[in-house]
């Protein structure tokens, strides 16, 4: 049986709903270009969950627009991205 392609998860996990357009355009930035990526938005990328992520970002990366970047590297941006992002939201934010 032939392995799902990233439309098809999107498509069955409602990824594309999911996160509010700002917060996905803060990752995007974050991944395919430089920049930081806020608190509230790492909340937003471990809410749309791991599987979403990774199609999105693929799926990206097959775009022709995007056919110049080296995919080995975003990939591994985005993988940093998520590791960063559920680090900062397991781990217990001082009361203030």
């Amino acid at each position: 049986m032939a392995t799902k392609g990233n439309d098809q998860i999107i498509k069955e996990n409602n990824c594309e709903s999911t996160m509010g357009l700002p917060y996905v355009l803060e990752a995007f930035t974050s991944i395919f270009n430089t920049g930081s990526i806020s608190n509230k938005c790492c909340g937003e990328v471990v809410v749309l969950g791991k599987v979403c992520h990774s199609a999105l970002v693929k799926r990206t990366l097959e775009n022709p627009l995007f056919k110049d970047l080296n995919s080995g590297k975003i990939i591994a941006k985005s993988i940093q991205t998520w590791n960063n992002c559920l680090a900062l939201i397991d781990s217990p934010s001082p009361s203030t």
